[in-house]
């Protein structure tokens, strides 16, 4: 076989464990980076998008004269990274072309999700800014540069979210757990310890590697910045893109 016909191959959605338990723990670990700084999540975009009609409520809230009709740094990164991380998963609907599927497309998307990433650790390198916030009303990232990682972070998870999603698999878009948690929670085999269960494992193992990729990432930040943490990041994407090389194809149907 080819390098370019087995790089065409389906990879076998049934034993793409490692690199989407990766892809949560990437979640996690992004996640926690700009959190830490804006207390904005880069994939949790359901809190973002709650944020922004919080701020369109401060608009009819007490007499007219005394309205905040400010848009809120905060606010505004929140916007950014909402129409950003639908920018990501806008240009993720690319793969559907290559298929989705492929194992050229999965080990191409996650190259461009660590390209985006690298993106970011760039900008945060250049605008010198701090890493950690001290308070909520306070956040440390400010200028231009810091808009601009804000941006390229959350494009780079909703890459992550359509290559998740379209292998339609228990961990379902590796970014948001709500669903994963309500599916755990409701499994019939949830207390099945005897054995293992497909469905309950993998939820759960998703979880387990967003919890640790957050830790780790608040690790490294805490010790050597932003930048650095982002860094790092960038280096286990290329490791998670080299892992689709070695993910079993999928068996042709028997007749």
């Amino acid at each position: 076989m080819s390098i370019r016909d087995y790089l065409m191959t389906d990879v076998d959605t049934t034993l793409c464990t490692a690199p989407l338990a990766a892809y949560c723990f990437m979640t996690g670990f992004i996640d926690v980076v700009s959190f830490s700084a804006i207390f904005v999540w880069c994939g949790f975009q359901t809190g973002n998008f709650a944020q922004l009609a919080l701020a369109l409520a401060r608009l009819f809230e007490g007499p007219r004269q005394f309205r905040d009709s400010s848009f809120h740094l905060a606010d505004q990164q929140a916007l950014c990274s909402l129409l950003s991380f639908m920018a990501g998963s806008f240009f993720g609907r690319a793969g559907d072309r290559i298929g989705s599927h492929k194992r050229l497309w999965l080990v191409l998307g996650t190259f461009i999700q660590a390209i985006l990433l690298m993106i970011s650790a760039i900008c945060l390198w250049k605008s010198g800014e701090l890493s950690v916030a001290d308070e909520r009303d306070n956040p440390s990232w400010h200028n231009a540069l810091s808009f601009v990682a804000v941006g390229f972070m959350s494009a780079s998870l909703g890459v992550q979210g359509i290559l998740g999603k379209r292998l339609n698999t228990q961990f379902g878009t590796t970014i948001v757990l709500t669903t994963i948690w309500v599916e755990l929670t409701t499994d019939p085999n949830l207390f099945n310890i005897k054995r293992a269960v497909r469905s309950r494992d993998h939820r759960f193992l998703g979880a387990v590697a967003l919890f640790i990729g957050a830790f780790v990432g608040r690790a490294i930040l805490g010790k050597a910045g932003s930048p650095t943490a982002l860094g790092v990041g960038v280096a286990i994407r290329v490791l998670i893109a080299l892992s689709w090389l070695f993910v079993p194809a999928k068996k042709p149907a028997s007749r």
